[in-house]
């Protein structure tokens, strides 16, 4: 009986360290899926509510102010490397956008736009190519 309780206890170890790695990969799953999720979400509002804003600078200036702060807690939770990186050069260069006049409103949608169909494709290399 002794031997097969001490049996027991590796196998409960090796167990445990199989289960507890499964958690780890599995939350790394929902991480990069929330990420995957959520990532052209905040592009696809941004492009629809800056096209509604080219009267109001400020109003659009603060929509993409919003949407690099969205992309950086994005970066912040993603597992994958490439949507971490993608997100923070995407904020980074967001949060470069000034706003101030009607001109400038212009010149935003327009990079804005570039921008987020430059992360679309880097998002979805991400999250469906396996990176």
């Amino acid at each position: 009986m002794r031997l097969l309780k001490n049996r027991l206890v590796p196998l409960a170890v090796v167990t445990a360290g199989v289960l507890a790695t499964g958690c780890s990969d599995v939350n790394n799953t929902i991480d990069r899926a929330q990420a995957c999720l959520e990532a052209p979400k905040i592009m696809t509002e941004l492009v629809a509510d800056i096209a509604n804003l080219t009267n109001d600078p400020q109003a659009m200036d603060k929509a993409i102010d919003d949407a690099a702060a969205k992309l950086n807690d994005v970066a912040d939770t993603a597992s994958n490397t490439t949507l971490k990186e993608a997100s923070d050069n995407l904020a980074t260069t967001l949060t470069g956008i000034t706003v101030q006049d009607a001109n400038d409103a212009v010149d935003a949608v327009q990079k804005v736009g570039t921008e987020a169909t430059a992360y679309a494709q880097q998002v979805a290399q991400a999250c469906g190519g396996g990176g």
